[in-house]
């Protein structure tokens, strides 16, 4: 099957699983379609294991659509981007701090305690692996992934402050957490993994900075390039057509510069959607702007996760896998818990942070697409790779489909509390 006949396909069973959702099931999208292709995915495994030669096949559409390049290299400039434009800068700014707090200290405590513990855990189960590819494991599954994260916030009618952190924090600490993978793997793959080679201290941190911080200069320098050209120009299909050329372009310089091309679409995206908007666009722009990225945002947004639902055919499940699962997916919580629980208990006096943030922050932060992407770019020759990404695969499904499910009761009580929050301050 060619990759045109491949997406497709994949492109159909997005539209059956998002009607067959939307006709029956009714859930929020993201939930629903990555529900409905994780029961097509089981109902495959159970008639194939009934002699049906179903698998396969499915395997081979699947392979050709490869869900790592697919993602990082192709939807995620554009969701990011997308995402951004909808985030109040001016409540942003404000709360800047604790935003970049939890997005690289935060990632960074929690990778390395999910890496130790994992590594812990494992041994327990008599899965030795090298500590490397346990801390490997930490830095892809620590961040929040940013695509699951601000649909729920759209959907959930929490407090503006809390709205901003978990969006920001969700925004940022997804670029983050892809340069902190990439400088794990060059530990672990050396050169043959991203084209580093072997590297010392002050080699991590120079890669580090390049990366992030680099990405934050590069995205401001793009956006800021793209307000001018908006604001010299008022008609609305070359200035739609500005946004998409600074995402797609400036993605793929960002990763020819090598640096982070995600920070570098949400710096971006918030220069447009803040400046861009009040000063650069006319009315009729903004509507065919607005309407364009939210259309493009549910579209990738429902084939990603009707992808993750359907990547399940693809693993190779370890012995004592399920039992595995029940123990890390916890874990991950508990950390989650902790890597947030820290900075903001720090920061709650200075920026009035109220007991809910912790709360509505460790079960609203949900993993997603980005977390197995990262898993699935580790080398195929890798004797740890597998493992690492059934244990990515079973902490992602349960945080869309369970978090996912239960949070927004959290979320109205969060948004109860904020509101007397409100009228106590009055």
């Amino acid at each position: 099957m060619q990759l045109l006949d491949a997406f497709a396909l994949i492109i159909t069973l997005t539209a059956l699983f998002a009607y067959f959702n939307e006709k029956f099931l009714k859930l929020p999208s993201t939930i629903g379609v990555t529900l409905v292709g994780l029961v097509a995915s089981l109902f495959l495994l159970a008639v194939n294991a009934m002699g049906a030669n179903l698998v396969p096949t499915a395997q081979k559409v699947l392979e050709q659509i490869d869900f790592g390049t697919f993602l990082m290299e192709g939807v995620l400039s554009f969701l990011l981007f997308a995402g951004a434009l909808n985030v109040n800068a001016e409540v942003l700014r404000k709360y800047k701090t604790p935003v970049l707090v939890m997005a690289v200290f935060s990632t960074l405590i929690s990778t390395f305690l999910i890496g130790g513990l994992t590594y812990w855990i494992l041994g327990l189960f008599g899965m030795q692996i090298p500590l490397i590819y346990a801390l490997l494991f930490g830095a892809l599954i620590s961040p929040t992934d940013p695509i699951a994260v601000l649909d729920l916030v759209k959907r959930a009618k929490v407090p503006q402050k809390l709205e901003s952190l978990i969006a920001g924090e969700s925004l940022f600490n997804d670029g983050v957490g892809v340069v902190v993978f990439a400088v794990i793997a060059s530990l672990a793959f050396g050169g043959g993994h991203g084209g580093h080679e072997a590297m010392g201290a002050l080699d991590i941190l120079r890669l580090f900075a390049q990366e992030a911080l680099g990405g934050a200069l590069f995205g401001a320098v793009l956006g800021y390039f793209a307000f001018l050209m908006l604001r010299s120009i008022d008609q609305y299909i070359p200035e739609l057509l500005i946004t998409i050329a600074l995402v797609m372009g400036g993605y793929a310089l960002a990763q020819t510069l090598h640096v982070s091309g995600p920070i570098a679409m949400v710096i971006a995206g918030l220069i447009i959607g803040q400046q861009g908007r009040q000063h650069a666009m006319s009315d009729k722009t903004r509507e065919h702007v607005d309407q364009f990225w939210e259309m493009t945002d549910q579209i990738l947004n429902a084939v990603l996760f009707v992808l993750i639902g359907l990547e399940v055919l693809l693993l190779k499940w370890p012995d004592n896998g399920h039992l595995l699962l029940l123990v890390m997916v916890p874990v991950v919580l508990a950390v989650r818990w902790i890597s947030v629980g820290l900075p903001v208990s720090l920061l709650r006096k200075p920026f009035a942070l109220q007991p809910y943030t912790v709360r509505m922050m460790t079960w609203g932060g949900l993993r997603g697409g980005i977390a197995i992407a990262l898993a699935l770019s580790i080398p195929v020759e890798s004797a740890y790779r597998e493992l690492i990404l059934t244990l990515t695969y079973g902490v992602v499904v349960f945080s869309i489909l369970v978090q996912g499910l239960t949070v927004m009761p959290l979320a109205v009580k969060a948004a109860a509390e904020g509101s007397a929050d409100v009228m106590q301050n009055r």
